[in-house]
């Protein structure tokens, strides 16, 4: 019995290192979250300014709503009226056009490209914690773990785009991925008891960049 445990856990772990990965084609490289407009504005120029930005947006903003949503959509994932009201709602709560395409078009790339590993049925357009959440339900994985390793994913995401916007170096990049461990795990911690009624946020800058950036004269970022 333990062996079988075990097998199953390195399952999980394989599935969630590959679903994660950067290399996954859901074209997370091509969305900033609005940080390329923080870049432009000086509110990011650095190290520490990079920090206190990604640590917001996970505390504050999408991370922490990205983790109630993946959480709840993991616990319904065999569920595809609940799938498709949480898509709703998930998709409802975007706070800008782009911040829109950004969850909408990574969870549908997401879905495509897991098509080998049997994605459960959910909507043509799908944002992407509720496609993630919905998948790892389906095979067992477990949901704290899926909601850290996703927070994990989307905050390497946001300092790869500073890497080269700012630019910084990647061992500066890697210090402040470093860092945000017990942020992430905090977060992914306090979003186990979290009703879909405690999702909001107050990452206000983050969501002004966001919209701003869809008017920006010079853009590598699709957000």
């Amino acid at each position: 019995m333990p062996a079988a445990r075990a097998a199953m856990n390195d399952d999980s772990l394989l599935r969630l290192l590959a679903w994660l990965s950067p290399a996954f084609p859901t074209g997370a490289y091509a969305y900033s979250h609005g940080l390329e407009w923080a870049v432009e504005s000086g509110d990011v120029t650095d190290e520490a300014s990079l920090h206190v930005w990604v640590a917001d947006v996970l505390v504050h903003g999408s991370g922490y709503n990205d983790a109630v949503l993946l959480r709840h959509a993991h616990r319904v994932s065999s569920q595809s009226a609940a799938l498709n009201e949480l898509a709703d709602l998930a998709t409802a709560i975007a706070p800008s056009r782009e911040r829109r395409s950004e969850t909408l078009d990574q969870g549908t790339a997401f879905i495509a490209a897991a098509a080998a590993w049997y994605p459960p049925n959910l909507p043509a357009r799908v944002p992407y914690p509720i496609a993630v959440g919905a998948l790892a339900g389906t095979h067992g994985i477990a949901e704290g773990a899926t909601a850290a390793a996703y927070l994990q994913a989307f905050a390497a995401n946001l300092i790869s785009a500073a890497v080269r916007l700012v630019p910084l170096g990647q061992s500066t990049g890697l210090r402040v991925l470093a860092a945000l461990e017990p942020v992430i795990l905090r977060i992914a911690h306090a979003t186990r008891s979290a009703t879909l009624d405690d999702l909001g946020g107050c990452a206000f800058r983050s969501d002004i960049a966001a919209m701003r950036h869809e008017t920006q004269y010079t853009r590598l970022f699709r957000s």
